[in-house]
């Protein structure tokens, strides 16, 4: 028997500024057709100034949204203005998806389950290892390195140009991450299992500085969280070099699968029409 978050149309939205490059309307209205759910998801462009209102609005229930995703620059100010921020988002300091559960304001950030759950489902057993090498410590770097320590990795190495960056992040993170300057890279990837590119090293068609993948444990995956190109020049190298790699393009769609459930009250599943979807539209676009 369904219930009434299934039979009367619900919306949700998808906030940034810019936010006209978003691809989650295309994710979220795949599955609303797929799954035969009345509702709806759109993109809402807020700027930093009205965002505070546009909040209001959500959780006085004026706007008509049961919740929706929050992009760039917005993630910090949600956590902040939500009602009740989860564990992930407390240490993030960052959320990225909201929704209204007793006219109260939740909030979680579902990027570090994209991510393990996009490394799960092309390269299962990944998480063997006990060492991961995380280069750059940007703000994308967070939640990776969170979803990493969480899934039991002992040892997290953060590589990053300036050390101070990655050794904030060693201390926000916990005594298993560990900061490093870029000299270090050859002595922390030895043995090492899993090796994350959160820097936009490679991305938009730039060159990538030539990566020696050989001290890597034989086993090893090596992933890029950017998805623009697929074929990012450091998955290109890595898999040159005979290592198993995972496009960023999974945790895009992987990540929006809690949200959904949130918010129209069933759980919808990541396949390949999907994937072809969004392939398609980074084709034209």
């Amino acid at each position: 028997m369904h219930d009434s978050r299934e039979t009367s149309a619900r919306h949700a939205f998808v906030t940034g500024y810019p936010v006209k490059h978003s691809r989650s309307p295309l994710i979220h209205g795949h599955w609303l057709e797929k799954l035969g759910l009345a509702g709806s998801y759109t993109r809402q462009e807020v700027s930093p100034e009205d965002f505070a209102g546009f909040i209001s609005r959500l959780k006085s229930g004026e706007s008509g949204f049961v919740g929706g995703n929050v992009t760039i620059p917005h993630k910090e100010t949600a956590y902040r203005l939500a009602d009740r921020p989860d564990a992930l988002s407390e240490e993030l300091g960052a959320s990225n998806t909201l929704w209204l559960e007793g006219g109260r304001l939740c909030a979680t950030n579902t990027d570090g389950y994209g991510f393990l759950a996009n490394l799960d489902a092309a390269a299962p057993g990944w998480n063997r290892t006990d060492r991961a090498v995380i280069l750059g410590a940007g703000g994308a770097s967070r939640a990776i390195i969170q979803a990493v320590r969480d899934r039991g990795v002992g040892e997290i190495h953060v590589v990053n140009r300036t050390v101070a960056r990655a050794q904030e992040l060693a201390d926000r993170f916990g005594p298993k991450v560990h900061a490093h300057g870029m000299e270090a890279l050859a002595e922390v990837t030895k043995e090492a299992g899993l090796f994350v590119n959160t820097t936009s090293l490679g991305m938009d068609g730039e060159a990538a500085p030539d990566f020696d993948f050989s001290p890597l444990a034989s086993d090893a995956v090596v992933t890029d969280i950017v998805y623009v190109p697929l074929v990012a020049p450091i998955l290109r190298q890595a898999s040159a070099q005979g290592f198993a790699t995972v496009d960023g393009l999974g945790m895009l769609l992987h990540q929006a699968v809690p949200g959904f459930e949130k918010w129209f009250g069933v759980r919808p599943t990541v396949d390949a029409a999907l994937r072809n979807l969004i392939l398609a539209d980074m084709e034209t676009h």
